[in-house]
């Protein structure tokens, strides 16, 4: 039902734009480690300039993985990511190595540090049935349903969400048990000091102005040109791929929807609002631990981070 959280290995994390490459690169010398990537948008190929990739001059300092791994037209869910990066952890430390995730997506690590539920495989015969029956009934028929048997989650889901209401009544349904009972285990969280987990932390303003330099480079690196090419490939991007901030708003201004100044404007914008939801996440982590990185060459934030142990 989850996999078992990898709690003894490095983390360094943080919101977009943070240094987390050149902070990790230093890190993983420092303290004998081999990086696995923990961004979800590094594993498509073909997209390199929108994801800020570690470039190849880095990769040859030091060794990453779980990079490149799947098309832009192919889907990747959490448990898969685990799954791999368990198999990785096993690879280094075969090796003599530390392990040492580098990454800014914090469902990816949650789901390192306190396991997953994977429940039950789908039945698409159920879901069929009960979305047929749905049709029939009024918008908020499923949540009554699922307020019968688990009322957590019918009150913690929206009446529209139809998707999440059925996997909720097709959990009850195979297991006897509530979602919401059998996820409650993976919200109990670590603290901070048993674990090692870092997160580069800039005042907002500061961060602010790196994200904008950031996307300013990413155009002039050739992203539109980027997007052309993964548009004029025979398999159509992935919804998770074609809905990244940068991707989604270009392949709007190569559709002719919007211009191009307006189009850097606007992935500023949902760049930054992306920062502060990847802050908020980490905030309701207790496992993160919040270094200050601004004023510090990364080979000095890396120094301290190398310095610091678990209880």
């Amino acid at each position: 039902m989850s996999c078992v959280p990898a709690l003894d290995c490095w983390f360094l994390t943080g919101p977009t734009a943070a240094g987390k490459t050149r902070v990790g690169i230093e890190l993983a010398q420092r303290i004998n480690a081999e990086i696995v990537s923990m961004d979800s948008m590094a594993l498509y190929r073909g997209m390199h300039i929108g994801t800020d990739k570690p470039t190849p001059e880095q990769r040859r300092a030091v060794e990453h993985h779980v990079i490149d791994l799947i098309e832009p037209h192919e889907q990747y869910s959490l448990a898969q990511y685990v799954d791999a990066a368990h198999r990785v952890i096993e690879q280094i430390r075969s090796g003599g190595r530390e392990v040492l995730f580098v990454g800014g997506t914090p469902l990816y690590l949650k789901g390192l540090l306190r396991g997953i539920f994977q429940g039950p495989p789908a039945d698409w015969e159920f879901r069929h049935r009960l979305r047929e029956q749905a049709r029939e009934h009024d918008p908020q028929w499923l949540q009554r349903r699922l307020a019968e048997v688990d009322p957590a989650s019918a009150e913690r889901l929206h009446a529209n969400d139809v998707r999440r209401l059925i996997r909720a009544l097709e959990v009850y349904e195979k297991m006897g048990r509530p979602i919401s009972e059998l996820q409650r285990q993976f919200e109990t969280g670590h603290p901070a000091e048993d674990c090692r987990v870092f997160v580069l932390n800039w005042p907002h303003r500061d961060l602010h102005a790196r994200i904008d330099r950031r996307v300013d480079e990413m155009f002039q690196a050739g992203l539109v040109d980027e997007v052309r090419g993964l548009l004029a490939r025979p398999q159509p991007l992935s919804r998770t791929a074609r809905q990244a901030v940068g991707y989604r708003e270009v392949i709007d201004h190569v559709r002719g929807e919007c211009s191009l100044p307006d189009t850097i404007a606007a992935v500023k914008t949902h760049t930054r609002q992306l920062a502060k939801r990847q802050r908020t996440w980490f905030r309701g982590l207790s496992e993160c631990r919040f270094i200050p990185a601004f004023g510090m060459e990364a080979e000095e934030i890396a120094r301290r981070i190398a310095e610091t142990k678990p209880s």
